[in-house]
């Protein structure tokens, strides 16, 4: 009987196991079903909060340029990463909607020089004019007995000239005529302007245009670092408007040589500096600007602090941005109880 008992048992056993492995089963997916939808319904809601943030930041701030891009090119680098970090659209469908994210920058930089670069975003963006007239300063490393065309390494060699009897006293005495106001004539590859066009363009396509005129510059402060001929190393501060490649030249005609720069760094704009303030790329995220906002903001001149925007984020703004990803949620939450 025992045996009996034990066969007829065992079928119903079995018989009842595949309901509840069943019902175990449905409810299991249910449960990841809903945990997905719950994932994707909190980075719809970071992605739009970022969204808004990256819409609020307004001020001026500074990135490290590296060398190889343009100031623009760079620019353009670094609204890319923004918008992609905020999972939005393509500046162009940004643009359409009036959603434009609006960044700029206060002094170019040449594409072979590196160093600090001051961005403006939203309403900064229009603070940016007095950092062309700030100070500045930059580490110059240039190079004795050669000429080019771009007034740098970048350009062709015009002239070459001996400089095996240059000495370091040569170099500082002369160094003084080259502080304060002085005259200097922008160089012919540069961003200034004929006819709407920069310089640098025309004379990439080989049309004909003629020096600028000297006009009045300002050079606070420089010094002689090294003297390794045929390089040596300067340490400029100057004013808006001046342009290093054309003091080293003027330098190398001074010395009865030529000269051209090899290497240039800018490690001081207005109040940023390269060591302390300069954004790598690395950093070049949401967070870590709106950081760098809100400790330059103390750097500007009062002036200029005061009229720095508050934050445009409102909570509409923000109310609006989590509204539709909680919509979509919610689409996902009935989908899930119809199955």
């Amino acid at each position: 009987m025992a045996a009996a008992e034990t066969e007829v048992v065992s079928p119903l056993i079995v018989d009842t196991a595949p309901d509840t492995s069943c019902a175990a089963a449905t409810s299991v997916a249910a449960a990841v079903a809903a945990a997905a939808a719950g994932n994707r319904s909190q980075a719809q809601v970071s992605k739009a909060a970022l969204a808004a943030k990256l819409m609020s930041l307004s001020g001026v701030f500074a990135v490290h340029k590296p060398k190889g891009p343009t100031s623009a090119e760079l620019l353009n680098r670094l609204k890319e990463k923004l918008l992609a970090e905020a999972g939005m659209p393509s500046p162009e469908w940004n643009k359409r909607q009036k959603k434009t994210l609006k960044i700029g920058h206060g002094g170019t930089l040449d594409s072979a020089a590196q160093g600090v670069l001051v961005v403006g975003i939203g309403r900064g963006t229009k603070m940016l004019t007095s950092m062309l007239s700030g100070s500045k300063r930059y580490i110059a490393i240039g190079e004795l007995g050669k000429a080019t065309d771009t007034l740098d390494s970048t350009g062709k060699i015009t002239e070459e000239k001996p400089y095996d009897k240059i000495t370091q006293e040569d170099i500082e005495g002369i160094l003084q005529k080259f502080t304060g106001n002085i005259m200097q004539v922008p160089p012919l590859y540069s961003a200034l302007k004929k006819d709407g066009q920069r310089l640098s363009t025309l004379m990439k396509r080989g049309g004909a245009v003629e020096p600028r005129p000297a006009r009045l510059v300002t050079v606070h402060s420089v010094s002689l670092l090294k003297f390794q001929p045929p390089f040596f190393t300067l340490d400029v501060e100057c004013g808006g408007g001046f342009y290093i490649r054309s003091l080293v030249n003027d330098i190398g005609k001074e010395l009865s040589s030529c000269a051209s720069v090899l290497e240039l760094t800018r490690t001081k704009q207005g109040p940023f500096t390269l060591e302390e303030h300069a954004l790598r790329e690395d950093r070049w995220t949401i967070d870590d600007i709106a950081q760098s906002l809100e400790h330059c903001t103390c750097l500007m001149p009062e002036e200029l602090a005061s009229k720095k925007s508050k934050s445009e984020k409102t909570s509409d703004q923000v109310l609006s941005c989590e509204y539709v990803a909680l919509r979509e949620t919610k689409r996902e939450d009935d989908a899930i109880k119809a199955l």
